[in-house]
Formats: structure tokens, C-alpha cells, sequence
């Protein structure tokens, strides 16, 4: 699908179950391989950006098998040392997950690697991964800061790190490292990131603890990783484009089935309950050491807000819906504090003002952020192109639920790296 055409639909109604969230997907996977024994994985992501990692485990020797049907995952755990010298780079595609989580593994692993991806990943910024790595003892070149990453075997030695932007990724990528390190690992950001790694890791028996206010201490692997036997809670930022659609379109009463509302991923209902948005959590208990619910969505009139801080660090892949949100807003909605839109899988910031100006809406970006003026409606009526990026894809498909003519979105096809129900949900295809 290149392209599909979104306008206003009947309300959302029934209840829906998201797939395994793909932050847990990735790791799951990725942690899997690092443990001895075999692992089993049910309800994870299948989509672009879980095939690259499963791609490049396959190449590194790894064994698994993906009942596609089922969506179980069964991965034959090598240990941190058990990797095989890939015969070619290896391609992350896409996905910036995959590559610094295996960067992190790639550093202590004692083998040869080249680690790549596309095109619009070698954009994104790996200094912030490759730096730290090198202070830890690591053989690493980068291209100009930038991916492919040529890695040397190295022994890794235990830092201490302050993070100069909270990252779940680089601290992820760090940890994994530190696994492999001769002595402890103390690392700090200046605000809060998602915690699944640690959450994770520490279930599978290694030593990782949190130190406050942000950060955590990691020990070598002292014995090996206990092999997984889990299911995995929905992806919230999957959620996120449902529960947006069903604020906005009128008459809406919709469920969210087992969706994961770990504290550090929630920032996108805050900010949508500041608004005005009916949101509720219903049935709460936890899966695999990660907290979930039901969520309930009622649609609800909604008025401008302000985001910045840490809440910016807890919906920062949000955005791209929240922006929708806040164009159908009544009232002015300005964000700051959230530069890092702009070394995501497009510059955010920028296509999503572009496309909402050709949309009629009244956006300005700034270095750090962006404000809003919404009027209580989006006009629509224009071509958009999603410039490669499968949130801004979806984005402007809830843009056309809201707007008073249809909005026509190419690159459609993209939503296939993290969610491809999202058509079928509402009602696109």
C-alpha cells in the first residue's frame, strides 16, 4: 500500500490487542541470543524493524524460529561470547534499536563486525554510542560520527559515564557492554528514560540496579543469562495513534487490550489527559516484571497544553500522533526541550510542521520544539508524503479522521516497520 486516502470514519468502537511492544520485542529477542538455553517469546512484534535484529542474530550465528502465524518467537541462546564472524556487514535496516543494542553486545563479543543500515539511518548521530563504547576499551571507527561502525575485538573495562542526554538506547547499548566489562559499570543521565533493559536483564539474573535519581550500576556476568519464557505486554506507541483516533472521532468508546503502561512510556496520556482526554486504565496487573492494563478511550473535545521536561523524555516517540492532537486542539500547544525529534527516523520536528502547514494548520517549529494554534479543526484536503518515517505515516492518517476534507498520505507503507494492523484497525484498507 504506497498510498492511502484518510477521512472522517464511523466512531471506534470494541476493543483491540496491539502487538508485543517493540522496545520489549527487540530486547527480548536481543537478550535471548546473550542467554544459555532456549527461549520462548510470545505475542512479539513482527514487523521491519524486529526482522532486521532477527536478520542480523540469524547472520551472527544465532539460532531461531518465528511462528508468524502465532507471533512465538523461539531464539537458541549463544551467550555474550558465543557470536560467529559475519561473513558481510551486518544491515540494521531501518531500525535505529537494532543497531546500538548490538553495538553494545558487538563491543565485547571478541569478534569482527561491521554493523550498517539504510541509508537514512547512516543520518543519525552514533558518536553518542561509539564515544562512551571507546572509553570502555572498545575497537570501534565510526564514518564521520556517522554508521557503518567497524568493530575490532577489544576487552571492555567498567566506567563510570554520565549520559549527556537521557537515551534509552545509549544507556541500553552501554549496559550490554558493561555485561562483558572487568569490573562494575556506573551510569547516570540527567533524567528519566524507559527502563526496560534493566527491568528485563535483571529477571534474566544479571546484576543491574537502579541509583538514583537516574541511572543504574551494572556488574559483570558472573553466571549466565537465565533464558526467557515470557509473553510480551502491547506496544503503547502503537496505542498511541488508537487512543488519538478515538479522542478525536466523535461517538468513540474504544478498548485497548494488555497494553504495557510502564511508568517511563506513559508521558503521551499525561500529556492527552492535560487536554482534556478521556482516559482510562482499567483491569492493571503486570506481565514479565512490566506493568499493563486495559485502556479505555471515550472521545473528548480537547484544548491546547505545554510539554517540556521530563515528559518530553516519556513520549518522545509519541510526538508525531500528539501533534495531530494538539492541530485538532482548541488553543495554543507549545513543546520544548525535545531537540531530539530531530535525529529520529526523519527530523520530526520539521516534516511533521511541514506537512501540517500544507494541511492548513498553524504550526511553528523552533530549534528544541514547536507551537501550535489550533482552531478545533485540521482542514485537510492536500497530498501528503511521509518522507520515509513510519510514525509520521500513520500521523497523517489520524490527521484525515479529524480533518473536514480527506487527506491523501504516500509512503503509506512504512507503518509496516512497527504496526502493520494500523490500516486494518481503522478501517484504511
Amino acid at each position: 500500500m504506497d498510498q492511502t486516502v484518510s477521512r472522517r470514519t464511523a466512531p471506534l468502537t470494541g476493543a483491540y490487542r496491539p502487538e508485543g511492544d517493540k522496545s520489549l520485542s527487540h530486547r527480548a529477542l536481543l537478550f535471548a541470543a546473550l542467554a544459555e538455553g532456549t527461549s520462548t517469546v510470545r505475542r512479539f512484534l513482527v514487523g521491519g524493524v524486529t526482522k532486521a535484529m532477527l536478520r542480523c542474530l540469524r547472520d551472527l550465528g544465532v539460532a531461531w524460529s518465528l511462528d508468524e502465524e502465532t507471533h512465538t518467537l523461539t531464539v537458541r541462546g549463544v551467550g555474550p561470547k558465543g557470536f560467529r564472524a559475519p561473513a558481510a556487514p551486518l544491515n540494521c535496516g531501518n531500525s535505529a534499536t537494532t543497531f546500538r543494542l548490538l553495538a553494545g553486545v558487538l563491543a565485547g563479543a571478541g569478534i569482527p563486525c561491521v554493523l550498517d543500515g539504510s541509508e537514512g539511518l547512516r543520518k543519525r548521530p552514533m558518536n553518542r554510542i561509539a564515544d562512551p563504547l571507546r572509553l570502555m576499551g572498545a575497537a570501534v571507527e565510526t564514518a564521520e560520527g556517522r554508521a557503518p561502525l567497524i568493530f575490532a575485538p577489544a576487552s571492555l573495562k567498567g566506567v563510570t559515564y554520565a549520559l549527556p542526554v537521557a537515551s534509552a538506547q545509549v544507556k541500553s547499548c552501554l549496559i550490554l557492554a558493561a555485561l562483558t566489562a572487568d569490573g562494575p559499570t556506573l551510569l547516570t543521565e540527567p533524567g528519566p528514560s524507559r527502563d526496560h533493559t534493566e527491568r528485563m536483564l535483571s529477571a534474566m539474573g544479571a546484576s543491574v540496579t537502579p541509583v538514583a535519581p537516574y541511572g543504574a550500576r551494572v556488574e559483570p556476568l558472573m553466571a549466565p543469562l537465565r533464558p526467557l519464557d515470557t509473553e510480551l505486554a502491547g506496544d503503547i506507541s502503537s496505542a498511541a495513534f488508537l487512543i488519538v483516533a478515538a479522542t478525536l472521532v466523535p461517538g468513540s468508546d474504544f478498548l485497548l487490550e494488555r497494553v504495557g503502561i510502564n511508568p517511563t512510556r506513559t508521558g503521551i496520556v499525561d500529556a492527552l489527559r492535560a487536554m482534556g482526554a478521556d482516559i482510562v486504565f482499567e483491569n492493571e496487573s503486570s506481565m514479565a516484571g512490566e506493568p499493563v492494563a486495559d485502556i479505555r478511550v471515550r472521545a473528548a473535545s480537547l484544548r491546547g497544553t505545554s510539554v517540556s521536561g521530563d515528559l518530553v523524555v516519556r513520549m518522545i516517540d509519541e510526538f508525531p500522533a500528539f501533534m495531530i492532537a494538539a492541530a485538532a486542539a482548541q488553543g495554543e500547544t507549545i513543546v520544548r526541550d525535545a531537540a531530539e525529534l530531530r535525529t529520529k527516523e526523519s527530523d520530526r520536528i520539521a516534516v511533521m510542521t511541514a506537512r501540517l502547514r500544507a494541511l492548513g494548520v498553524d504550526m511553528e517549529e523552533y530549534p528544541d520544539g514547536f507551537r501550535i494554534r489550533g482552531t478545533g479543526r485540521i482542514p485537510g484536503g492536500a497530498a501528503v508524503d511521509a518522507q520515509g518515517d513510519h510514525r509520521v505515516a500513520m500521523s497523517l492518517a489520524l490527521a484525515g479522521l479529524a480533518a473536514d476534507r480527506p487527506v491523501t498520505v504516500a509512503g503509506f507503507e512504512m507503518l509496516n516497520e512497527s504496526f502493520p494492523d494500523f490500516p486494518k484497525v481503522l478501517g484504511l484498507c
